[in-house]
């Protein structure tokens, strides 16, 4: 019995310590081999990093190095050319940007073009976009401020002397309607010019058959000039007929209201005497106001007369407002540099008022015949319109209401009765566009990895895209993406670039530009015919003329001209070696050296300074009592510095 329960216990025992084994190796599977896991990745990645660093592996993948691939060594590059070529990947220790590669085949490119292998191009990260032909409108966006129109403005004056008895329209602001009274003057003059009529239209009328026709006829002269008189005393005609009538003088009268609008200046208050001419009222009609807009010249020479304009005024933003352009000025302004443009706002309800501000948008097509192709306004298709007065338009011909001119045919103004298919526009991305004081270029990628420079001319630019209006074709590829990069290849390469787009191009006298036709008129007869025939300088490549006027240098008794001073070192440190390649160029006809890459002495990488560690540490502050100090105060030997032991030893 007692060995079996010694049995058992054994059994059970074991039992155990296989639960706990067991037990144990399941928190090793879970706990350890996710950190193997962990751990050997962790190895990997390393692993990649420090080859890639070496230049075993690119960035862009593929398990091999640039160099392996193309046969060659790999040269990296910062894209804004801080510093000379690397033999290394890594940053540039000037600008911090990420080094590129600077392989590119040269074998197969030009003058006027690069060509990026698809390792470096995906490193580069260029990308392309293609030139796309769309109706483009380019809208002008202007400030101007809202002002009286000057065609309904009315001056009421005295017509007469005499002094005013009341006003009608006693405060400014008064809105009046035509022929509401305003004022009422009295006047003697008035009173004895009112005599004169009626005596003689009595004499006139009292003329007998028996009279002579010389006194009958001087009589009647005599009525007529009187009756003249008092018209020209601001009486009316209804008001002349009622004295004929009632016989009887008036020595005062009412002054009339010439047009519907408001008082916008009253001048005189009731008892004052006015003199003739004085002004008494100044009337103003709102129902059509000015806006004054100042554009670019640029801008100013792209629209028309009587073309739409759209505005929204600061006090009523959620409402937009229509008018017509009446009237560009044909002179720039001396102080501004701008153009004063005139709009015609209607403004019916009177709702705009004088001396508000107003942003206008003018819409123009941005096709590459500019403002000398049509415009199509459907409103102006096939009509006619006033030559002064922009907004008063006609289906048929007649004669203008306001200025009494003939109208005119709209298309006189270049608008045409339908919209045509020949206002497209090619245009690039903003991005695709290298811009350098008044050059712009493009680089187009004229097959897979060839990319070629082109010098373009700019049109407008309408958001995100810009008008191109020579140098490309429509479907041709434009980088948009890492052309920077490219630009700095073309530069590697001795090729033209954003900075230099002539480079490499014979001086013949149809291609010479008129920078360089002025550097070497600077010089003697003599020595111009030496440096056009010499065309380049021999250290760096370029043409003699493009850096300024050249400069004249005296090796080995033969006569050199270099494009400036900074390669005169170069040339007189390896004359023979310059010499050379002016004859070989000479021989050849070409305007480039071999390889077309500029020999200037290299850049010094410049070195990272790091702050003196030899100062001593800051120290906590300590408290000090507020007691008086000394009036000769020991001196205290204070930590010297590093500087401070320096000056001591020299002392």
């Amino acid at each position: 019995m007692k060995d079996l329960n010694s049995k058992e216990a054994v059994v059970v025992h074991q039992n155990a310590f296989q639960k706990k084994q067991e037990r144990r190796r399941w928190w090793i599977r879970l706990l350890v081999q996710p950190a193997l896991f962990l751990l050997a990745g962790a190895i990997l990645i390393a692993g990649l990093g420090v080859a890639q660093r070496m230049g075993l592996i690119s960035a862009g993948g593929g398990g091999h190095s640039h160099g392996s691939a193309l046969g060659k060594a790999v040269k990296y590059i910062c894209p804004m050319m801080c510093t000379p070529p690397q033999t290394e990947p890594g940053r540039c220790p000037v600008c911090a940007m990420e080094l590129v590669p600077a392989t590119s085949d040269s074998s197969k490119s030009d003058s006027r073009s690069v060509r990026i292998d698809p390792a470096a191009r995906r490193i580069a990260n260029i990308q392309t976009a293609a030139v796309t032909s769309r109706p483009l409108t380019q809208t002008i966006r202007a400030v101007g401020e809202l002002h009286y129109d000057e065609g309904n403005l009315k001056t009421l004056s005295a017509y007469i002397d005499g002094r005013i008895e009341h006003l009608y329209a006693d405060f400014t602001g008064v809105e009046v309607q035509q022929g509401d009274r305003l004022a009422y003057v009295y006047s003697p003059l008035l009173y004895s010019a009112q005599v004169e009529l009626l005596t003689a239209r009595k004499t006139v009328s009292g003329s007998k058959s028996t009279t002579l026709a010389a006194v009958r006829e001087a009589n009647r002269k005599l009525y007529s000039s009187a009756r003249q008189r008092l018209l020209e005393y601001g009486m009316t005609e209804p008001q002349i007929g009622e004295i004929e009538s009632t016989g009887k003088a008036n020595s005062r009268m009412f002054l009339y209201a010439p047009i519907s609008g408001t008082v916008i200046e009253k001048q005189a208050i009731e008892g004052q005497y006015v003199k003739e001419g004085q002004v008494i009222y100044q009337l103003a009609d709102l129902s059509q106001l000015w806006l004054m807009l100042e554009l670019f010249p640029e801008d100013a020479s792209r629209i028309r007369y009587g073309q739409k304009v759209e505005a929204t005024v600061q006090s009523l933003p959620d409402q937009t407002f229509t008018g017509r352009v009446a009237f560009i000025d044909p002179q720039v302004d001396s102080e501004t540099r701008t153009v004063s443009v005139r709009i015609v706002m209607p403004n019916p309800e009177g709702i705009l008022r004088v001396g508000d501000y107003a942003r206008a948008t003018i819409a123009i097509p941005a096709g590459n015949k500019g403002n000398s192709g049509g415009m199509y306004d459907p409103e102006l298709a096939d009509c006619w319109i006033c030559p002064r007065h922009p907004h008063v338009i006609s289906h048929n011909s007649g004669t203008c209401p306001l200025s009494g001119q003939p109208l005119v045919p709209t298309s006189r103004y270049g608008y045409v009765s339908q919209a045509q298919a020949e206002t497209d526009a090619l245009t690039v991305p903003r991005d695709a566009v290298l811009m350098a004081g008044q050059h712009s270029v493009l680089y187009v990628e004229t097959e897979p990895g060839r990319f070629e420079i082109r010098n373009v001319v700019l049109g407008p630019t309408c958001g995100d895209q810009i008008v191109i209006l020579k140098g490309v074709a429509q479907g041709e590829q434009v980088a948009t993406r890492g052309n920077f990069l490219i630009d700095s290849q073309m530069q590697l390469a001795g090729n033209p670039s954003l900075i230099d787009p002539n480079r490499a191009q014979p001086l013949s006298d149809q291609e010479q530009s008129d920078t360089i036709l002025a550097a070497l008129s600077s010089l003697s007869p003599a020595d111009r015919s030496q440096a056009e025939h010499q065309r380049i300088c021999p250290v760096t490549k370029m043409s003699l003329g493009s850096m300024g006027a050249p400069a004249k240098v005296d090796v080995n008794g033969e006569t050199v001209f270099i494009c400036c001073e900074g390669c005169r070192e170069s040339l007189l440190e390896h004359p023979q070696k310059y010499l050379n390649i002016i004859r070989t160029a000479e021989a050849t006809g070409r305007t480039e050296g071999s390889g077309g890459d500029m020999d200037l002495p290299p850049l010094d990488v410049p070195q990272i300074m790091l702050p003196d560690d030899s100062l001593p540490p800051l120290e906590m502050p300590i408290e000090i009592d507020p007691e008086p100090l000394p009036q000769n105060p020991p001196a205290i030997d204070l930590p010297r510095t590093a500087k401070g032991k320096q000056q001591e030893a020299r002392q």
